[in-house]
């Protein structure tokens, strides 16, 4: 998903800017530490664009009467705010983010990113818009928890359009009155719910194997550098996962697990 380039109007610690200029990316699944090097990338990629646009409307403006040339405006660095279902174990380590809310993590200073984690997020009415952004569990949360706001609520204002647009989450039957776009997208919807259950179900097992690995590894005192710790967590191939299961439970080297090093 591209990145939404917007304020954030959080409940944010006292240590930053509440309002501070941001780039959201939200995954439908927990993401590797591969994944958000990419958001990196976007990030600088931005700050680059804003700095560019700043530099030619400077530029473009008329010197002062001193003959000075006119001051560039000051830019500030956008935020990089990842959003993940579940706990990314891998960035959270390699950016060293420390909590600062309950759900709610900042990367090491200088790295201006934050990991919001929807499963550890209170269930509150404040995190509300956010953990609709979740699916499967968290996502029936958030509808129970919006259906049971009052009708002028200023968060039904904003995703209930969308919800009924897309017949997500409701429960009604398609009336006559309904045309054939939207029964077409509501079937999608239920369609694309049941293989992301399934989906969920094959990644759950997946971590599981490769948790397996590790600590096998673990146990036999086996030292798993980064790159192959975050490919083993990547790998989501079941028969792959037990071959290198067996091999780490009598393995005395990790060249003796893995298929090949990298």
């Amino acid at each position: 998903m591209n990145p939404a380039v917007c304020t954030m109007r959080s409940q944010a610690p006292r240590s930053c800017d509440p309002r501070e200029p941001s780039l959201f990316e939200p995954f439908g699944g927990t993401p590797s530490l591969r994944l958000v090097r990419r958001c990196l990338r976007k990030q600088l990629t931005w700050h680059h664009e804003i700095e560019r646009r700043a530099r030619a409307a400077a530029g473009s403006a008329a010197p002062d009467p001193d003959g000075d040339a006119p001051p560039q405006p000051a830019v500030d660095f956008p935020a990089l705010v990842v959003i993940s279902p579940g706990r990314p174990e891998t960035v959270l380590d390699a950016y060293r983010c420390a909590p600062v809310q309950a759900g709610v993590y900042h990367a090491v200073p200088g790295l201006v990113m934050r990991v919001v984690v929807l499963a550890e997020l209170p269930r509150t009415r404040a995190t509300l818009l956010l953990r609709l952004l979740g699916s499967g569990r968290l996502l029936r949360e958030a509808l129970a928890d919006l259906a049971e706001l009052p009708d002028d609520a200023w968060e039904k204002s904003i995703a209930k359009p969308l919800l009924v647009h897309f017949r997500l989450g409701t429960q009604e039957p398609t009336t006559e009155k309904e045309d054939d776009v939207s029964a077409e997208i509501r079937a999608w919807f239920e369609e694309y719910e049941r293989k992301l259950r399934a989906e969920e179900r094959k990644e759950g097992r997946a971590e599981e194997a490769a948790r397996a690995v590790l600590t096998a590894l673990r146990v036999r005192g086996i030292a798993v550098p980064d790159a192959a710790r975050e490919r083993i967590l990547a790998e989501k191939d079941p028969e792959t996962l037990e071959r290198w299961h067996e091999r780490a439970i009598v393995a005395a080297s990790l060249a003796e697990v893995l298929d090949t090093l990298s």
